[in-house]
């Protein structure tokens, strides 16, 4: 034991910057792994929280004044009933800011469907003007218990007594209402009403749906929202960024696999003497494994721990979503488990590796064997004729080089490489992957500043929604927005829920546009709506009603059927792509009562949308409702970090990977250094034998990395797209110079950090090149 312990130091003291490359990869995929368990506990956690305590309800369903809501108490299927409530649309200002919201009559306290108070307190008589606002409504509003918000154009106030979690779907600005919950009274003159449903079994949602909206009639239902939709829309952008960590992190650790494997096969090949030296003295197959394999799994070890002390110490102060995601995930049920099982398995797993490589040193023979010499001798320009060569035999294509009178530094190095075929594509393979992992990390990069730089090559082509109230008619609204000379176009329409075909759920159909003037939608296949009846949609509405592209589908609108022909797929961030989007002139076919409530406002190049929203709002005196357009890659913001951080830890794999092949060329040119200063080449030319090969090496696996990662890039990302609604098509490569720079980073990185330990084996005296022979 003590004479393991001693090699295994002395080992150490020779490779210190190797351990300590090992200690910080492995400390950075751990890191990664664990920010992206936390992200998915923090996307699910929560909302379950929610559910469970408040005994949500699975279904929503928002209908007319005069629907026979009761008739939903004894539907198949249904354990209990939230309501049903009176509503009434409404539109709450505070501090500047005005939100939509839906003032929803609670005479008391929900048993099903509860709302959780997060602050203040619930409604009471005493305060008949009180209200309580939804958490992420009295967010955006800035409103906290106690403050007293108005409803333009009624002269009314109310007071805000608390704030509560809702299992429902959240506030959005120009999309969803808010809800707000009051007492009966202060919603004298309601418009429609909402009951919630809680399900015997969640699995039986659409049958429910659909057994709901026949017992009611079509027409009477005017929207349907359920468990899963709240559920996606909760976990939103964290789900996502846990998908991303995870992924990298799982393609790191094996990358790290890959390059701790590689490291030791370098080094078994290198240390065959010490080996050999080591079993002479009396060191078992099984001694010599152990070594091998303690020394890694205590640098795993190591960087595992590290990575775990310091989630757990600084976790919670991370900037933005990634520390609000670890404080929350900190105190859920499975964290203890999950800080232990994460660095387990990444030690596991590099364990893995490595007993694989120290098998090998394992079956070492004692007394190593000789090495065979190059077949034939071969005349360079200029030189002597030589009986052994780098690799072996030159090949014809390598003879041919030289009668170039190309330099025979260059020749040979490409001849080292090409003539250990396995080897050297087992080195390109490990360092292709980081390469690769890096180019999709680029990608990610690029997306996001994409969609930031070009909101309109990804749907999102106005930067202002503007509503306006009761009292202002189309021609003065147009009027008001014509005259804004920052404003480049203005586009009227309306967007209404209707029924998909079996009635199991609501979609959003849009008009907007007119077809003199069509809104711009960002198409990713077919073309765009030009005659009557045909429409855009996007990818969420194709996967839910499972149609394509020259399908025709029937939706029904109140009590109105509107059959629209699908002639393309647009790129939709909003609604989970559940959308349906034509022009206002053909929803008015159906009915000319029809006018816009609403406008897509795109603004000139360089216009500030805050200071243009100011501005309209102060010219409509209180009768517009101003929203900035919301950019999803807004709460994409900490992936840039995440993104950076990654590719950090990439590169440094990548690094440890390349010293490995570095020290593995330089120790078997140190077998021909005799050869190459017989045939009379310098010392500089030795060292640009293994500068070269080394070159070839990184060329190789950047070129790999590069053509497989640049595909691989746009599926994933694509497929995300497509799995969260918005739809493929959504994907940026990095421009082909930001691919040049890192390509020629890699090989003149590589090449830079070869040329120290080349030059100095090309002068190693010739006492110390004899017993590296031998």
């Amino acid at each position: 034991m003590r004479a393991t312990l001693r090699w295994a130091h002395s080992d150490l003291r020779t490779h210190r910057g190797e351990a300590l490359f090992l200690v910080l990869a492995t400390a950075g995929i751990v890191v990664s792994l664990l920010l992206a368990t936390a992200l998915f506990g923090y996307a699910t956690n929560p909302w379950q929280r929610v559910f469970a305590e408040s005994r949500g309800a699975h279904v929503w369903i928002h209908t007319s004044e005069s629907a026979r809501v009761g008739r939903l108490t004894g539907l198949d299927g249904v354990e209990s009933v939230a309501g049903p409530y009176s509503t009434a649309s409404a539109t709450l200002a505070s501090r500047g800011t005005r939100a939509a919201v839906e003032l929803r009559a609670t005479p008391d306290r929900p048993t099903f469907g509860r709302p959780l108070i997060t602050s203040g307190r619930w409604l009471n008589a005493r305060t008949p003007d009180g209200v309580v606002l939804e958490t992420s409504l009295a967010r955006a509003l800035l409103a906290e218990p106690g403050d007293t918000l108005t409803l333009p154009g009624t002269g009314r106030t109310v007071t805000v007594l608390g704030v509560a979690d809702a299992a429902e779907p959240r506030y959005h600005a120009g999309e969803r209402a808010g809800v707000v919950w009051t007492l009966p009274s202060a919603v004298p003159h309601p418009t429609g009403r909402v009951i919630g449903l809680r399900l015997t079994d969640p699995a039986d949602t659409d049958y429910v749906v659909q057994r709901a909206v026949t017992v009611l009639g079509a027409g009477a239902v005017g929207e349907v929202s359920t468990w899963q939709q709240a559920r996606a829309e909760a976990q939103g952008d964290y789900r996502l960024l846990g998908q991303v960590l995870g992924l990298f992190g799982l393609g790191a650790l094996i990358a790290a696999g890959l390059a701790v494997h590689g490291a030791i096969a370098t080094r078994i090949r290198g240390h065959l003497r010490d080996i050999s030296v080591l079993k002479a003295i009396g060191f078992t197959p099984g001694q010599v494994v152990r070594v091998f394999l303690s020394q890694h799994l205590a640098y795993a070890l190591l960087g595992a721990v590290t990575a775990a002390a310091l989630t757990e110490t600084l976790g919670s102060h991370f900037p933005g979503r990634l520390g609000d995601a670890v404080a929350v995930w900190q105190g859920l049920p499975g964290y203890t488990a999950a800080m232990f099982a994460v660095p387990v398995g990444a030690v596991l797993f590099i364990g893995a590796t490595t007993g694989l490589a120290a098998w090998r040193a394992g079956r070492v023979p004692p007394v190593p064997g000789v090495r065979p010499v190059g077949a034939r001798g071969e005349r360079l320009p200029g030189a002597r004729v030589v009986s052994s060569l780098p690799g072996g035999q030159l090949s014809a294509l390598s003879r041919r080089a030289l009668g170039t009178r190309l330099s025979p530094a260059l020749v040979l190095g490409w001849h080292t490489v090409v003539s250990r075929r396995l080897r050297s594509v087992t080195t390109v393979a490990r360092l292709a992957l980081p390469l690769l992992l890096i180019v999709v990390a680029m990608s990610a990069w690029t997306t996001i500043d994409r969609f930031h730089s070009s909101p309109e090559r990804i749907g999102l082509p106005a930067a202002l929604t503007v509503h306006a109230n009761d009292g202002l008619g189309e021609h003065d609204t147009r009027t008001l927005l014509d005259r804004d000379p920052q404003i480049a176009a203005a586009y009227p329409g309306l967007e209404v829920a209707a029924l998909v075909p079996g009635q199991t759920a609501t979609i959003a159909l849009r008009g907007l546009g007119t077809r003199h003037d069509p809104y711009p939608y960002a198409l990713a296949e077919g073309r765009r709506a030009r005659g009557d009846d045909e429409a855009v949609a996007g990818q969420g509405l194709l996967d839910l009603l499972d149609v394509r592209i020259g399908d025709w589908v029937r939706l029904t609108v109140g009590d109105q059927p509107q059959i629209l022909h699908i002639v393309g797929r647009s790129i939709e961030p909003e609604n989970a792509g559940r959308v349906v989007s034509t022009s206002l002139d053909t929803l008015r076919q159906n009915d000319p009562r029809l006018t816009p409530t609403l406008y897509q406002v795109r603004l000139r190049p360089g216009a500030d949308p805050r200071t243009v929203a100011a501005r309209l709002t102060a010219a409509g005196h209180g009768r517009l409702d101003v929203h900035a357009v919301t950019n999803p890659a807004d709460g994409l913001s900490p992936l840039r970090g995440v993104v950076a951080g990654l590719i950090a830890v990439l590169a440094l794999i990548g690094l440890i990977e390349l010293l490995t092949a570095i020290g593995g060329t330089v120790r078997e040119s140190e077998r021909d250094l005799l050869a190459l200063k017989a045939i009379g080449l310098s010392p500089r030319q030795i060292t640009a034998i293994t500068v070269t090969a080394t070159g070839c090496t990184a060329l190789a696996a950047t070129l790999a990395g590069t053509a497989l990662g640049t595909p691989l890039a746009h599926w994933l990302i694509n497929a995300q797209g497509r799995s969260s609604g918005i739809g493929s098509g959504i994907a940026q490569a990095p421009s082909p110079v930001l691919l040049v720079l890192l390509g020629t980073a890699a090989v003149l990185g590589a090449t830079g950090l070869a040329a120290l330990p080349a030059a100095r084996a090309a002068r190693r005296r010739l006492a110390d090149t004899l017993s590296a022979v031998a």
